[in-house]
């Protein structure tokens, strides 16, 4: 029976339920150029798989999009992010390090142990207002030519690992060399905690660690199993989950606003489908990559709840130094704030109901 559905029918039955335009005669009235400096093993290029697939299919063949994995149209944030403003890119995928450059205040998502869980990141980034207000400082900073369409995941959750001990106390990063990105946020961090910032550029990072050049990084596990870290000797990390690993989707402004209503509602659905489907990709990776890392030898800590309390006290500088440094800084924090607070008391009250 499953082998005679048709593609045709195999795509009604994924936009069921969904108030969609319909364009009879098929015809792309519009191309989407979408890049991702990744590679297909990548949660990005499966949030990039499921949008292609709903927006061609809900648009009626109205809208086509092109996929482009790792540098063919561009080789960095700021590279790419000028891309998209003037609209030789249309759709690009950054981390918040990655934009930090343009506009400052997206470190917001890299700030220390504002976010418990995965349920309180995915209510704040699909349920508040905070995307929006992040859209709103985007457009007005780019001129009107980028437009921040959602923020997913791109790797779990930041966590500290090591080549030379597990980390369970702050006194434990003294003396620890830990590689950041070139942005002034995560260096704050590792200062904070006792450590020294040391940028590396992701493609030198095994070698670095092989040569001591650095001993340490602030990774999600499937990023240190998929460029085989423990090979160079990565084989400690610490569990303590200090930043959700958002993923930051723009797209040209003009391009989406020069479609008619009913492809811009086509395009925004996509984008949320893209959401879920990075929401879900790390979780199910994350399952295999950390068995792996244990049965490579891999030492795999879970801090206590008083041990994680004293990372988060030790990083509590890093909010001053956002606050005080990053224009825009104050206000994004707050909209972050009034978020999560948000958020913890609806899944608060959602599992009191369902606990009943």
């Amino acid at each position: 029976m499953l082998k005679g559905l048709t593609k045709a029918a195999l795509a009604a039955g994924f936009l069921a339920g969904s108030a969609i335009t319909a364009y009879a005669d098929g015809h792309a009235q519009f191309n989407i150029r979408a890049t991702a400096n990744s590679n297909e093993n990548d949660e990005d290029y499966d949030g990039l798989v499921v949008f292609k697939n709903y927006v061609e299919a809900a648009s009626n063949g109205a809208i086509t999009v092109d996929l482009f994995i790792g540098t063919q149209l561009c080789g960095n944030g700021t590279e790419c992010l000028q891309g998209v403003s003037d609209g030789s890119i249309d759709v690009y995928i950054s981390t918040s390090g990655g934009a930090a450059g343009l506009f400052p205040y997206v470190q917001v998502l890299d700030l220390p142990y504002l976010m418990a869980d995965d349920r309180v990141a995915e209510h704040v980034l699909s349920q508040t207002d905070f995307t929006r207000t992040m859209r709103g400082k985007i457009l007005e900073d780019s001129d009107d030519t980028i437009r921040l369409m959602t923020i997913g995941n791109t790797g779990g959750w930041r966590n500290f690992a090591n080549t030379k001990r597990r980390l369970a106390e702050p006194a434990d990063f003294d003396g620890l060399k830990l590689r950041t990105v070139v942005a002034d946020l995560p260096q704050e961090l590792v200062r904070a905690l006792g450590a020294s910032p040391t940028p590396i550029p992701w493609p030198e990072l095994f070698t670095s660690f092989q040569t001591g050049v650095v001993d340490g990084s602030k990774n999600g596990i499937t990023d240190i199993m998929g460029m085989k870290f423990p090979d160079a000797g990565l084989q400690y990390v610490t569990l303590d989950g200090h930043a959700y690993m958002g993923a930051l989707w723009y797209m040209n402004n003009q391009k989406f606003m020069e479609m008619d209503e009913g492809l811009r509602r086509v395009v925004v659905d996509g984008f949320y489908a893209l959401q879920q489907a990075t929401f879900a990709s790390p979780k199910r990776k994350s399952i295999q990559a950390y068995a792996d890392f244990v049965a490579g030898g891999g030492d795999l800590y879970v801090p206590t709840p008083d041990q994680k309390a004293a990372f988060a006290e030790a990083a509590q500088p890093v909010l001053g130094w956002f606050t005080e440094n990053v224009d825009g800084g104050e206000e994004i924090l707050g909209a972050l704030q009034s978020a999560v607070a948000e958020a913890e008391a609806a899944l608060g009250d959602a599992r009191a109901s369902d606990l009943q």
